[in-house]
């Protein structure tokens, strides 16, 4: 590795030390599903976010709050005590497209349709509130 790339990698380490988040890796759900719930709470508290994920009757929703409720526990650990109520907010949110596996459906005269079966990583960034924000 030359001297330019190990001082990027060694900000980037430095960055993710101060970060705190949570991922979900190939989730076997389209993404397009998934972001739709994801915006439902990007740039919301965490206590809000979470009772809104309960009960939204989609099926991502409970995929989500899995990872919501991992950074939370993320920060909780970095910091070393437990977040209070209203402390916490997204502050980043995304979904990104996995892998996709290709299948094949009989169809009508000897012909094949074909079936994408498509998956999706979620990423969550928690932040704390500062005096201002609050």
């Amino acid at each position: 590795m030359g001297a330019r790339k190990r001082l990027m990698a060694e900000k980037i380490k430095e960055a993710k030390k101060t970060a705190y988040f949570a991922s979900l890796r190939d989730v076997p759900s389209s993404p397009r599903k998934m972001r739709y719930v994801a915006d439902l709470v990007r740039g919301m508290e965490v206590s809000k976010a979470l009772a809104t994920l309960k009960f939204n009757s989609k099926d991502a929703a409970k995929d989500i709050e899995k990872v919501l409720r991992s950074a939370i526990a993320n920060w909780e650990q970095k910091n070393d005590r437990k977040a209070e109520n209203g402390e916490l907010y997204i502050s980043k949110i995304f979904v990104d497209e996995g892998a996709t596996l290709k299948r094949m459906r009989p169809a009508p005269q000897g012909r094949g349709y074909r079936i994408r079966k498509r998956s999706n990583h979620i990423t969550i960034f928690v932040d704390a509130k500062t005096n201002e924000e609050k």
